[in-house]
């Protein structure tokens, strides 16, 4: 049955990271950055650490995530670290599964594979990736399948992933609408939501996912996190300092543009137009700011409201050491 009474301290806490390229700094610095903070979520008890599939962006530089998965996992101890996700459509799943099979052997039990659906890019860089994306995207169910069937010991095909095959590693669909909701339900795998940019299908998928889901030898019961934007100061003032970047961020894909992560700001309206404005704000519904008091009323809402299983955070913060203090308060919340 399900559990209506469900708070903030029953539920697992989770990093997404983009690993931000910083304005006037570099890609090796956002892979340090990003290294610390593994250590850090790890050091105030987060259960995972995920990193995303993007291509083409002068803010993001989490390109090879696969490269990455391993760099923060060799680096730390007990959290998982995994991708959020590797988008499927731009890669053979025989190559992802030899891959995720390899990080298994060398970090046992500590690896997630979340899969999407997009590339993750725009279509110029799509096609630089060497990928015909209309079939690729249509394809998404059975390469799913595919590569579930190369991690186990009975593998229908006459391929093998090695390593990979036997080896259990956990797969999530991701997903900002209902199809991959309705695909991991039936497939009886864990479902992520991407509500910290695509809010509006949120509610519909969740129920979609639940009420298609079907029992597998790797999950039981519908087990769903949902990603959200968090921005945690010590003070509501010093968060909506913070939380510009993000906004300048957003205003990028809004405008179509790729800049690295801008510094705050003191006003956006200097910055943005009525009609920008509220294009990112609708983006960014699911955006918990401000004082731990106030995120943790937030995040609680938020979590009754949804019933999920697991939040998992993203905090696009310019100043690395704000950003860690944003996670180690809402760690604190437990």
């Amino acid at each position: 049955m399900e559990n209506n009474h469900k708070k903030l301290k029953d539920i697992s806490l989770s990093v997404l990271d983009l690993v931000p390229v910083l304005s006037g700094n570099n890609v090796a610095q956002s892979f340090s950055n990003s290294l610390n903070l593994a250590q850090k979520a790890e050091q105030f008890g987060y259960k995972r650490f995920w990193m995303s599939e993007h291509h083409n962006m002068e803010g993001v530089a989490s390109s090879a995530t696969v490269v990455l998965v391993g760099y923060i996992a060799g680096n730390t101890k007990t959290i998982r670290v995994g991708s959020g996700g590797i988008m499927l459509p731009n890669h053979a799943p025989l190559v992802v599964a030899e891959q995720f099979g390899s990080l298994e052997i060398l970090y046992p039990h500590r690896i997630d594979l979340g899969l999407g659906r997009a590339p993750g890019t725009d279509q110029l860089t799509t096609m630089a990736l060497r990928r015909d994306m209309k079939g690729s995207v249509e394809d998404f169910p059975s390469n799913v399948i595919e590569l579930k069937n190369y991690f186990t010991n009975e593998n229908p095909g006459r391929v093998n992933a090695v390593p990979g095959k036997g080896l259990n590693v956990p797969i999530w669909l991701l997903g900002s609408s209902t199809y991959s909701a309705q695909l991991a339900g039936m497939l009886g795998l864990p479902f992520a939501f991407a509500s910290h940019f695509a809010p509006a299908l949120l509610q519909t998928a969740l129920k979609v996912y639940r009420e298609n889901f079907k029992p597998s030898e790797n999950l039981k019961q519908p087990y769903v996190m949902a990603c959200v934007n968090v921005i945690a100061a010590d003070t509501d003032e010093a968060a909506a300092r913070l939380v510009t970047s993000l906004y300048a961020f957003f205003l990028n894909v809004v405008r179509g543009t790729s800049y690295p992560l801008q510094a705050p700001v003191d006003n956006m309206d200097a910055i943005w137009n009525d009609a920008e404005k509220y294009a990112v704000q609708q983006m960014l519904q699911y955006s918990f700011i401000g004082s731990a008091d106030n995120v943790k009323g937030q995040l609680q809402s938020f979590i009754e409201n949804t019933q999920v299983d697991e939040i998992m955070m993203v905090s696009n913060i310019f100043d690395h050491t704000a950003r860690i203090r944003s996670y180690e308060l809402v760690a604190q919340m437990k």
